[in-house]
């Protein structure tokens, strides 16, 4: 888990961002934001307070979520979101090396964002669904 904020610059824009651990008062926002990348995620609150929720903030605004399962040394990745005029900036890479200092990521999506996870190391297979895909940083 991220115990404590890290700050990193958001490339395009120029600004500070700082990576954080969701607080309970973030999940109204959070939530919003998973919501307009179409990202459906259950028990927002729940894993909130379980530490599998990671923000990113510029000028104490969420511009960035990653929300997690983890179990022992393997990390899913439930959803990522990034707010669209803040996309193609690094935002989603610090999210996900952040949540990377768990253990094993693993991560369902579809083929058009490959490239990305393919882009920070994943090694890619096919899903159980054929029009997904399934990628694996880390040990496996």
């Amino acid at each position: 888990m991220v115990e404590t904020s890290k700050s990193v610059s958001d490339e395009r824009n120029n600004v500070e961002l700082d990576l954080r651990p969701a607080r309970y008062d973030d999940a109204l926002a959070v939530r919003s934001l998973l919501d307009a990348a179409v990202l459906a995620v259950d028990g927002v609150e729940d894993r909130i307070r379980a530490g599998d929720v990671l923000v990113a903030t510029a000028d104490d605004r969420i511009v960035g979520v990653v929300v997690l399962d983890s179990r022992a040394d393997l990390t899913r990745i439930v959803g990522i979101a990034v707010r669209r005029r803040r996309r193609a900036s690094g935002i989603g890479t610090a999210l996900v090396e952040a949540a990377s200092q768990r253990g094993t990521l693993t991560a369902e999506f579809n083929e058009r964002v490959r490239p990305f996870y393919e882009s920070l190391g994943f090694k890619i297979e096919p899903a159980d669904d054929p029009d997904r895909c399934r990628g694996v940083l880390g040990r496996t």
